[in-house]
This record gives structure tokens, sequence and C-alpha cells, in this order.
């Protein structure tokens, strides 16, 4: 049994031999005797240690245990020790009720019985752990009615999350399922009533754009739920070959160049050629996407800037808008899953597109930064090694 553990016994008698006599009695396993030879002592013993039980000589020099006991009684620390007095002294000096006047629970004579000296002390040992085991237990129960409210919270945010995840994926598809379901309609509409202008070459192509980009927004969506659920089980890889990351940045920039335009946002595009490393190309391009499709979105239809240098054995890519920007308090929570900015005009997207790419970022070893302020815009730096030593080909 450990000793912190076992129950702490205090014995005073100012008589070396009545000490080791009485400790012989009452010594076990489950408990520590602590002896003092006066009253002085025992005080400093009281300070340092909880005991079960004082069993405390009458008669002593200097403080009696009366007297000792009075002190015990008067301290919150020591209060609450039992007391069994010995005395040798006859039983027809009183002491017994003197002593109980001072708070003990029992007294004991001289020449002492050993039978009852050791049963009387077992109780009180036995009472000591029992009530050390219910204030054990009641922390445990304390400590668990705290987790499982904690968890309850918990529960409750993440089913509230999910409602409002399935809310908002819901929302988020069928946008681009009633514009082409809409346009299938109107479509059959026109093919009942002969309508042969509407198919025009010229019209064909404007219906097959529109529904390209429903198409497309889609399955950007779905892959984004994809990757979130890859991230989280830890099979999304990152397979680094060498890039170009110039060419990479120039090929997203101008194919983004139509959904800016749409957006009202001119792309300024400002690059170090002959940016090489290894890295997970698709992955790259993927973050890249995801700045400029938040550039766009939250740029208030102004230009936004793009660019690319090296620096320190780091490539560090720059997206830049001149938007909304980024209360202070939100540029973490934004790479968070489904956290989405706060603008109540623009309702767009999962709130995935920043986690992702701060996932993705991460497993080049790299990192991904923000610098705004709430109307001066947004500017991202993402970070990545140049070497391949520095990059984590293990899955994420």
């Amino acid at each position: 049994m450990l000793d912190d553990h076992k129950a702490k016994l205090l014995i005073v008698d100012d008589l070396p031999e009545n000490l080791q006599a009485l400790t012989k009695i009452i010594e076990q396993d489950d408990r520590i005797i602590y002896p003092a030879q006066s009253a002085d002592a025992a005080l400093s013993l009281l300070l340092e240690h909880d005991f079960a039980l004082a069993i405390l000589d009458v008669m002593m020099p200097g403080m009696n245990g009366f007297e000792l006991a009075e002190l015990m009684r008067s301290t919150e620390k020591t209060r609450h020790i039992p007391i069994v007095f010995v005395s040798a002294g006859g039983r027809e000096l009183n002491f017994a009720f003197k002593g109980y006047e001072t708070g003990a629970v029992d007294f004991l004579h001289k020449p002492l019985d050993i039978a009852a000296v050791k049963s009387k002390v077992n109780v009180f040992v036995a009472l000591y752990q029992q009530r050390n085991e219910v204030k054990r237990q009641l922390v445990i129960l304390e400590e668990n009615r705290r987790v499982l409210a904690a968890t309850k919270a918990e529960l409750e945010h993440a089913l509230q999350m999910r409602d409002d995840f399935m809310s908002l994926v819901a929302h988020e598809l069928r946008t681009p399922l009633n514009t082409l379901y809409v346009e299938t309609q109107l479509r059959q509409l026109q093919l009942e009533r002969g309508d042969q202008q509407a198919f025009s070459p010229d019209n064909l192509r404007a219906m097959i754009n529109r529904d390209g980009h429903q198409i497309r927004s889609m399955i950007r969506l779905i892959s984004d739920l994809l990757d979130v659920s890859r991230i989280k089980s830890g099979r999304l890889s990152i397979r680094p070959v060498e890039t170009n990351l110039s060419e990479l940045v120039q090929r997203v920039v101008d194919g983004m160049a139509l959904q800016a335009q749409a957006a009202g946002c001119a792309l300024k595009l400002s690059l170090q050629q002959g940016v090489v490393g290894f890295w997970d190309e698709f992955r790259v391009e993927q973050v890249v996407i995801n700045l400029l499709t938040n550039a766009c979105r939250y740029g208030c239809s102004k230009p936004v800037e793009v660019t690319l240098v090296t620096q320190d054995g780091t490539a560090e890519i720059c997206v830049r808008d001149q938007g909304i920007g980024i209360a202070e308090d939100a540029q973490q929570k934004i790479f968070q899953k489904f956290e989405r900015l706060d603008a109540s005009n623009i309702r767009e997207g999962l709130g995935m597109g920043l986690y992702i790419a701060k996932q993705l970022v991460c497993a080049h070893n790299g990192d991904i930064l923000v610098r705004s302020m709430p109307g001066e815009g947004a500017e991202f730096r993402v970070i990545l090694p140049l070497h391949p030593e520095s990059t984590r080909t293990a899955a994420i």
C-alpha cells in the first residue's frame, strides 16, 4: 500500500518506553505511526500531517494532554482529529470526564488492555479510511459530472454543427440543381413549342456554359466534402514531384480570369520566373484556386493582386484583395471547418476552402498566414519549402 493511502496515527507521551510499547500494540501495514515526546513536538507534526487519530498522554511536563487537546480543537486544521486520552491516574481522579470536556472520543487507563486498544484504534482507522474513500468517490463523481457536462455540450455543439452543415449542403446543392432543373424545363417547353431559334448555335453555347458552371459548382462542393473526409481520416496523400511553381500560378490565374471578371475583380499578377521545387502540383494548385476564389468572392469587385517570390529557401505566394477584410478575432477561425466570413450579402460555399488549404500547406511542411483589417482587404501568404527533404510525403 502506498504511504499516501495509509492512515497516520499520532502518539504523544513523554516517556520513550510508553511510545515504543503503544506503537507495538497498534502498528499495522495500513497505517503510519508518528511518535512525539512533548506537546510542542506533537503540534509541529499536527501542522504537517493529516492524522486519523491522536492518542495523548494526560500527564506530561510542560503542556499536558488536556491543554494540547484544547489547542487542537481551536485550530481549523486539527479540530476534526479524534482524540483518545491515556492516563496512569486512578479512575477516581475523574480524568475521563475532563477528557470528554476537551473533545476526547475515548479514554484509556494504564495498564492498557491490549485487545481493547487494538480494537478501538482499528475502528478509528476504518472510519478514517471510509471517510477518505467517500471523499475520493465524491471527487470522482464531481469530475465525472464535469466531464459529462463538457461531453454533453460538445455533443450538442456537434449535433448543431451537423444540422447546420446539412442545411448548408442542401442549400448549396439546391442552387445549381434548381438552376439546371429550370433550364431543363424551359428547354422542354421550347421543344414542345417548336421554338428552333432557342437552340441556335449561340443559344446552345450559352446553355452549355451555364450548365457547365452549375455542374462545376456541384463537383467543387463534393470534392471539398471528400477532401475534408480524407483529411479527418488521414487518407489524403501528398505526392511531391518537381514542379514549376511560376507556371502553376500563371496557369491558375489564367484559368480564373473569367470567374474574376464575373465578380468584377481584375487579377494583377507579379511572378518571379523559374521558381521550381518539390510539391504535389495538384494540391498546391488547389490551394491557389481556393485563395483566389475567396479573394474574388469577398473582394468587393476591386483588383486582386497575386505575387510569387522566393526567399530563405522558401517560395511565397501572396494573394491580396481590397475587400471587406477580416476582424482579428476571426483570423484564426477562418481556417477551421465550415467557417465563413460574416458577410450578409455573400452566402457561397461551405466554408471549407481555407481549412483544406491550411491542411494541404501544412502537409508540405509550409504555413499559411493572414494579415487583414476590417474594410481594408485581406492578404494571404502561402509559404512552401523549396527543398525536397523538407516536404513530408506521408498521408495526412
